[in-house]
């Protein structure tokens, strides 16, 4: 039977999030729990890497200099794999921003959002002033930081009609990690989330949809606000209440904090492309897998899905940010390549003749069956026609890498040592490896891993 750690009445949820943001300690966490953040932890940072020169992650970088910088000490950060200095909130900005923008991070189905994305970025760049920090504290402020996010989205996506990004609600977890690191009282907390919920960018998921931008899923501004609105509440400034924490309506989705803990149900992405052409993907890659099919062989392409990932870009992508946002594009890369890297989804794998041409016998059709599964399930259905008359089906496919179908931890350092070697080279992405793996032992510290984490590629 779950114990409540922090039980309260269905009334008080305001005591109930602050109770668990501040006194929630590392030996009350499950050890799976645990594990799995420092997993997490390594799969964000690994494709935060990989973004480490891409337009995108250089001109967020350049941006938090020019624009988010400070004087103040105290308030000064130094920028991951660049070794300039922002402010905190500058810091945590730019690289949220450039890791959305590789879209190979982690995500929750119930939110239809990110929160890897930003949390990751806010514990480096508030650990930068806690040499002390140990691993294990670490890593329950960055569970702190998810299971406040993921609740505070899934209270959104229930109170309002439009489909916001990840930016909208993910800065609310941003500053509840911040606030326990910075030793914050509970009601600067509660003024915080007034701020971050208030000024988080309520911007429409399905317009960069259909014109896919560096704008991505708004998490950069999600880590730029959550981090501004505890600096700014510990100086004062009022925000409260959060209507995502404390309307009487969003109390259900709060009051299991403690005993579901949404950050073991996380999903990892093997691909850095949109979640939901995930399935599709997949389901792509196994008949390919299983009967020895070539793209040579392929005469056309049908996909099933939901309705969401049927609005994926439709055509041939001419940017790095459609390609990741293109349902046919990222099939037939599969198809023609048997896996999906960034050399895909950026210069000449933009031009790729053969990708193109199955883009153009590609056909997307909106499945009812898998519109019902959608959000808490991704899945899709994809038949392959071939050239000798063969009709191959993959039936209902759900995306790996969730819960529904995990990955080993085996995997995931695959993945993560994929993404960051070419960018820091061998030696400094294994010293990162381990330094993150070695966070659970009794002695570890979290400036074992911050010590590789400033110096430019």
């Amino acid at each position: 039977m779950d114990t409540v750690l922090f039980p309260a009445r269905a009334d008080d949820v305001l005591s109930l999030v602050q109770d668990f943001t501040f006194k929630l300690t590392a030996d009350d966490i499950p050890e799976d729990v645990l594990k799995t953040a420092w997993m997490l932890l390594l799969d964000t940072l690994g494709i935060c890497i990989s973004a480490t020169p891409m337009e995108a992650g250089v001109l967020a970088r350049e941006m938090a200099v020019r624009l988010y910088n400070t004087a103040q000490a105290e308030d000064r950060a130094t920028m991951v794999f660049d070794g300039r200095t922002a402010s905190i909130a500058g810091a945590a900005f730019a690289a949220a921003t450039q890791t959305d923008n590789l879209d190979g991070h982690d995500g929750y189905n119930p939110t239809k959002g990110h929160i890897g994305v930003v949390v990751v970025p806010t514990l480096i760049a508030m650990a930068e002033h806690l040499p002390q920090l140990s691993g294990r504290d670490a890593l329950a402020a960055l569970i702190v930081g998810y299971e406040v996010a993921g609740r505070a989205g899934i209270a959104l996506h229930a109170t309002t009609s439009d489909y916001h990004t990840s930016g909208a609600w993910n800065g609310l977890g941003v500053a509840a990690l911040a606030a326990r690191l910075r030793n914050s009282t509970p009601e600067q907390l509660r003024e915080a989330w007034g701020i971050a919920e208030y000024h988080g960018p309520r911007s429409q998921m399905m317009r960069e949809i259909a014109n896919p931008t560096m704008l991505h899923d708004g998490s950069g501004m999600g880590a730029l606000i959550g981090v501004s609105a505890i600096v700014m509440a510990e100086a004062g400034f009022t925000g409260a209440p959060a209507i995502t924490v404390e309307a009487p309506e969003v109390a259900r989705h709060w009051t299991d904090l403690g005993t579901f803990w949404q950050t073991s149900h996380q999903y990892i992405k093997p691909y850095p492309i949109c979640r939901w052409a995930h399935a599709s993907i997949d389901g792509a890659r196994e008949i390919c897998l299983a009967q020895g099919v070539t793209h040579d062989q392929v005469a056309r392409v049908e996909i099933r899905s939901f309705h969401n990932a049927v609005q994926l870009f439709p055509t041939m992508p001419d940017s790095t940010s459609k390609a990741q946002y293109s349902l046919p594009f990222a099939v037939a890369t599969m198809i023609t390549h048997g896996r999906i890297g960034l050399e895909h989804i950026s210069g000449s794998g933009l031009e790729d003749a053969v990708v193109a041409d199955l883009v153009s016998r590609t056909t997307l059709i909106e499945e009812a069956r898998h519109e019902a599964r959608y959000p808490v399930g991704r899945w899709a259905d994809v038949t392959l026609h071939l050239h000798d008359g063969r009709v191959l089906h993959s039936g209902d496919t759900h995306a790996r890498g969730g819960p529904e179908r995990p990955f080993a931890k085996e995997d995931i350092v695959a993945k993560y040592m994929e993404f960051a070697v070419p960018v820091l080279g061998e030696a400094r992405s294994i010293a990162i490896r381990d330094a993150i793996l070695g966070l659970g032992a009794a002695d570890a510290k979290f400036s074992d891993v911050m010590q590789h984490l400033f110096a430019a590629p």
